[in-house]
């Protein structure tokens, strides 16, 4: 398959203009795609588009990422209901290095390559452009009435908006517009994609483009994520699932793939996945014939995870996945870094003890029945101890007038206590 086929394939197409796919078929396209660099880490909600321009690299084309470091300073409207903060300079160039540091894992910027992607910030275009020279340049060429008619342009100016729309935001369009015009100029790109939101200020560029050169451009955008239960895609409770593994541990990024419903993993294995669609295929098919496996899911999460944040964190994400639910050993928990731990243990009861007190000895009765509320009584501790039902950090005890002292610390700070096979208890010393 070439590259449209391909993304086709994977349900990534939602708009093209005429041509696009013939020019991608004629030759080497240089294309690329906007990240607003409002934070120095990407979330999964970037993957899309960084999934589009891997694909683009390895059928041979050259991806550039634009960082949006001017248009960043005013907020694109598109699916937006309000205007976002406005960054500074030196917090734009932060997030700059950030991102590319995180792309540079699996986009490749470096070699001799020609199709070696490069990265730029459109700042550095904008930033000495005066407003005469701008409306002059860009704005004659765009008639209010084309820029009225987009959908991003409409929604806010309708009747239901909550609140009307800045001149700033507005101007929005024909800048993205120019930054289409100066990469056709300086780098010959032909081609700019983006999410469905992103159509209108696509198709603005391409204009402007023909307007002021009468040259070719092309474009395309892919559907808007969504999950099946309808909620926005790449969001949990406790917020964005960061590609930062400082923002979200790599545990609970492997975690979040993992609990995707049966219809989302489909999806999602196509489009965060470079497996061959031949192998895709058989995997859907083989799922469909016991889905309580969750091969699917599994897969999922372990091509996204290894992609991202590599094999070895996607082998102590495993690893630490196994402790809540599987026959995991002490050694594996004491592996633990402390985020991966409060994160496999994020909703256990937890309780505190004194320093003090674990340092002169705690009967493991007392632990259970007094410092915490583990048990309800000193006799029901004791039945559960002969029962052979409790363990400290994975390790059965067996001895029943055990002393727990701090050589049972975990990261010379945390004890874990189980009862039976599936009630655990964090106790946090202080």
């Amino acid at each position: 398959m070439n590259f449209v086929e391909e993304v086709r394939w994977r349900g990534m197409i939602h708009n093209i203009i005429p041509g696009t796919e013939e020019q991608l078929a004629k030759e080497c396209t240089t294309a690329y795609v906007g990240i607003d660099p409002t934070a120095d880490s990407l979330h999964i909600g970037h993957l899309v588009s960084v999934m589009m321009m891997k694909h683009l690299q390895l059928a041979g084309h050259k991806p550039i990422f634009v960082i949006g470091g001017a248009t960043g300073m005013i907020g694109d409207p598109s699916g937006k209901s309000q205007e976002r903060n406005l960054l500074d300079e030196e917090t734009i160039e932060k997030n700059m290095a950030g991102i590319k540091a995180q792309l540079s894992k699996f986009i490749d910027f470096n070699s001799d390559e020609p199709n070696a992607a490069i990265m730029v910030n459109n700042y550095d275009w904008m930033k000495n452009f005066s407003f005469l020279d701008f409306i002059r340049e860009v704005g004659k060429h765009i008639t209010v009435n084309y820029m009225m008619s987009k959908d991003s342009v409409k929604k806010r100016l309708s009747a239901d908006a909550a609140q009307g729309m800045s001149f700033t935001e507005f101007t929005y369009q024909l800048v993205q517009g120019y930054d289409f015009l100066y990469l056709r100029r300086h780098y010959n790109c032909l081609l700019q994609m983006g999410g469905s939101d992103q159509w209108g200020n696509i198709t603005t560029g391409g204009e402007l483009i023909r307007r002021k050169d009468g040259g070719e451009a092309y474009g395309f955008t892919w559907p808007l994520m969504t999950k099946s239960d309808g909620k926005k895609f790449g969001k949990t409770e406790s917020g964005n699932v960061w590609l930062d593994p400082k923002r979200t541990s790599p545990y609970k990024f492997y975690q979040f793939w993992l609990n995707s419903t049966d219809e989302d993993a489909a999806k999602y294995i196509k489009i965060f996945t470079i497996l061959p669609p031949v192998e895709i295929d058989a995997l859907i098919a083989e799922h469909a014939e016991a889905p309580h496996l969750r091969k699917l899911q599994k897969m999922l999460a372990k091509e996204v995870t290894c992609l991202i944040h590599g094999e070895e964190a996607y082998n102590s994400a495993l690893e630490a996945s196994q402790i809540l639910f599987g026959n995991a050993t002490s050694d594996a928990l004491k592996r633990l870094d402390e985020d991966t731990l409060l994160s496999v243990f994020e909703g256990v009861p937890q309780f505190e003890i004194a320093r003090t007190d674990l340092e002169a000895g705690i009967h493991i009765v007392d632990l259970m029945a007094e410092k915490t509320t583990m048990m309800s009584s000193k006799g029901e501790a004791r039945r559960a101890l002969k029962g052979n039902a409790i363990s400290i950090n994975k390790e059965k005890v067996q001895d029943q007038e055990l002393t727990v002292t701090p050589d049972y610390l975990i990261d010379d700070k945390y004890i874990l206590l189980q009862s039976g096979k599936k009630n655990y208890y964090l106790v946090i010393v202080k």
